[in-house]
């Protein structure tokens, strides 16, 4: 079973301007989740900016979407997949954040 990228986060040290920035030139529309979140859509590919005091220095993160969370996660960690934070409930689901065996990190989420 193919697992597609279903979603992109960045991190935003401004949720107002990115907001600004992204809908005046791009045309992109935002949905914001409490303070610290702002989903993004008619971008040809949803995601959202989380706000952050942090400097950035990895500016995406991919979000993978699987129906069965605890078996693609187990499936990841026999992979060689190191879990960077454990599965945690968001409003509309569930997700975990994972390093490839070359560091990068992605999540999978679930509505689970």
């Amino acid at each position: 079973m193919s697992v597609p990228i279903n979603y992109i986060e960045f991190k935003s040290t401004d949720l107002q301007k990115t907001k600004a920035f992204y809908s005046e030139a791009f045309g992109w529309s935002f949905t914001d989740y409490g303070p610290t979140y702002t989903a993004f859509s008619d971008s040809g590919l949803e995601g959202g900016f989380e706000l952050t005091q942090e400097p950035i220095y990895k500016g995406a993160l991919v979000v993978l979407h699987h129906e069965q969370l605890e078996m693609i996660k187990a499936k990841v960690i026999g992979l060689g997949g190191t879990i960077a934070l454990d599965i945690f409930s968001f409003p509309g689901g569930r997700r975990f954040h994972f390093l490839d065996p070359s560091g990068n990190e992605l999540a999978i989420w679930s509505e689970e």
